[in-house]
C-alpha cells in the first residue's frame, strides 16, 4: 500500500512538472514541442520553433531568433538575414459539462416555448475551454563580416547576448 502512494504521488509530481511551458529546447524523439532545423543550402536553413498551450507568442518568436542567432555562430557565420517569416496559431475550443456528476435528465415545459428534451435545465450547464498553441518558422542565410543596414538583418552575438537572460532551457529532473 506505501509503495502505491508513494508511486503515485510520484507520478502526480512528474505530471505537475510538465505543466509548464516549453522550455528551449530541441525537438526530441517523437516530440512535438521545442526547435528544429532544416539545412536546405550551405548558408540557408529553414528554423522553427513550436510552443505547447503554456507558450506565448511572444516567447515562440523570442525562442526562434535565438536559435537562428546560435545557429548562425555554431556554422561559424558572424550575422544572419530573415528571408521569410511565418508564425502560426492553433486554436481549439472544448466544451465540458460542469455537473457531470448528476445525471437528471426529464422533460420539461416551458408555456412560452412548449416541451423541452431530455434534459435538466438547472445542471445543463457547459465549460468552454479555449486552447492555443504557437508554430513559428523562418528561413535564414547567414553573412560574415558586419550584418547589412537592414530590418530583417541581425548581428548573431548580439542577439545571443541580449536574449539569453530571456532563454528558460528545460529543469535536468523535468521530464
Amino acid at each position: 500500500m506505501r509503495t502505491m502512494i508513494i508511486a503515485f504521488s510520484t507520478a502526480l509530481l512528474a505530471l505537475a512538472a510538465c505543466a509548464e511551458p516549453t522550455p528551449y529546447q530541441p525537438i526530441g524523439d517523437g516530440g512535438r514541442y521545442g526547435f528544429d532545423q532544416i539545412r536546405i543550402e550551405d548558408d540557408r536553413y529553414r528554423v522553427s520553433f513550436s510552443g505547447n498551450s503554456l507558450t506565448d507568442r511572444e516567447t515562440v518568436e523570442l525562442f526562434l531568433l535565438y536559435r537562428a542567432a546560435e545557429l548562425t555562430l555554431e556554422r561559424g557565420y558572424d550575422h544572419f538575414r530573415v528571408v521569410t517569416r511565418d508564425t502560426d496559431e492553433e486554436t481549439r475550443r472544448f466544451s465540458q459539462p460542469r455537473y457531470s456528476a448528476f445525471d437528471v435528465h426529464y422533460r420539461y415545459y416551458h408555456p412560452r416555448y412548449g416541451w423541452y428534451g431530455w434534459r435538466d435545465p438547472f445542471w445543463d450547464d457547459v465549460s468552454m475551454r479555449e486552447i492555443t498553441r504557437y508554430h513559428a518558422s523562418a528561413e535564414i542565410r547567414f553573412g560574415r563580416g558586419a550584418a547589412p543596414d537592414s530590418a530583417d538583418a541581425f548581428e548573431a552575438r548580439e542577439v545571443t547576448a541580449n536574449l539569453r537572460d530571456r532563454i528558460v532551457a528545460p529543469d535536468a529532473g523535468a521530464l
